[in-house]
């Protein structure tokens, strides 16, 4: 099957820009017949993926609030199992998510997520190995040291962006006529606007150095995307440092994936 395939990046509340991405890519026609995601993208690409509208996706999203910490975590300290709830986590997925299986899905998904004992990258969904798909979705969201990893069969799995914050490997083999790939990660370009949420420090430390890291992997998958793959389109919209959970402006991160995508198919020329 060819078409376009959407790539989605990890990013936190800043993953709603993929949201007006795509909206910008089913203006010109371009709308993606299958997808490939990783963390919060693969979130919403599952609920695109399983038939709901942009606009109800939209609406979801604007009423999502950031999350809290653990109350006990003050006491707790370093035994905690991780900042955020879980619990909390998995209910949002299932509010945004219709689908159960990857096989209920309309189109295609291929998700990411991270090995959390040996480090490698894991696939599910198309292409990769079958596993009930709110569990997929938790694991490749469980960003230490915010969630904890989640168990997937006999394995445990951590939040994709640490594989890498965009999959572009798991799509260079597809056929397709294009190529979309939507990054909100980290990034040596990430602006200081905006007012982050405060971390305690050592918390905030890890995160930096964990975004670095991030921003490399994506500098190199998109150095190695082969010669012989389908073209590549790829989207940078306007990201910023400490934003990943300012669900606050998550209207602005959409607004922010449209025009940046409109751009990039207006510079390519509009059309596969």
């Amino acid at each position: 099957m060819s078409g376009v395939v959407a790539v989605l990046s990890g990013g936190g509340a800043k993953a709603a820009a993929h949201l007006g991405a795509l909206r910008a890519l089913d203006e010109a026609g371009l709308a993606p017949s299958r997808f490939v995601a990783t963390s919060m993208g693969a979130v919403l690409a599952a609920a695109v993926a399983a038939g709901r509208p942009l606009a109800e996706l939209r609406a979801s999203l604007a009423g999502v609030r950031a999350p809290r910490r653990r109350p006990l975590l003050a006491l707790r300290g370093l035994l905690a199992p991780s900042l955020l709830d879980p619990g909390a986590l998995r209910a949002l997925v299932e509010r945004l998510v219709p689908a159960r299986r990857f096989a209920d899905l309309v189109h295609p998904l291929t998700v990411t997520a991270c090995d959390a004992d040996r480090g490698g990258e894991l696939r599910f969904g198309a292409g990769g190995e079958d596993a009930p798909l709110l569990d997929v979705l938790c694991a490749t969201c469980a960003l230490p040291p915010f969630f904890p990893p989640v168990a997937i069969g006999a394995r445990r799995a951590f939040d994709g962006g640490i594989a890498c914050p965009l999959p572009l490997a798991a799509a260079a083999g597809m056929p397709a006529s294009l190529v979309v790939a939507v990054d909100v990660g980290p990034g040596f370009d990430e602006g200081q606007e905006g007012t982050p949420p405060a971390l305690p420090p050592l918390v905030a430390a890890s995160d930096a150095a964990v975004g670095f890291l991030m921003a490399r992997a994506t500098a190199a998958a998109r150095a190695a995307w082969p010669p012989a793959a389908p073209p590549l389109l790829y989207v940078r919209p306007r990201v910023e440092r400490g934003a990943t959970f300012r669900s606050d402006l998550v209207a602005r991160f959409e607004r922010d994936g449209h025009a940046a995508t409109a751009a990039a198919l207006a510079a390519r020329g509009g059309s596969t």
